[in-house]
């Protein structure tokens, strides 16, 4: 898995709530996914990116920034956190989720995986 909190011209960061039928469906997270066998993290958030949300980004514009690491009752997931402020395209979602961009002082809010909420303070600091 990785993930990318994609930041707008205004601070924000934007937010998928997963759809009915999925895992810990109703809650709130960074965008990304699973990583396919011989892709790097940031080539699966670029095809993720282009799936789940129709934007195209470059390797340049996702910047490592974090990790979780939390120990959920059938695996450990270690998933890397990456920022991106440059992508061409609107975000759209194109699998069934609620999208919101979302002010970095809101992201407490927004009820999310056990995995992706140690996250917030890390953003909170950067943005």
């Amino acid at each position: 898995m990785a993930a990318v909190a994609l930041v707008d011209a205004d601070g924000r960061v934007l937010l998928a709530r997963r759809p009915p039928g999925k895992t810990m469906a109703g809650l709130w997270e960074f965008p990304g996914g699973k990583i396919g066998q011989g892709e790097t993290p940031e080539q699966a958030l670029i095809r993720e990116l282009r799936e789940e949300l129709g934007i195209d980004t470059e390797q340049s514009c996702l910047a490592p920034l974090a990790f979780a690491s939390h120990g959920y009752d059938d695996f450990h997931l270690l998933m890397p956190l990456y920022v991106c402020r440059v992508w061409s395209g609107m975000a759209t979602p194109r699998e069934g989720q609620e999208l919101r961009w979302v002010r970095p002082a809101r992201l407490r809010d927004f009820p999310m995986p056990p995995a992706d909420a140690p996250l917030i303070p890390v953003l909170r600091d950067l943005l």
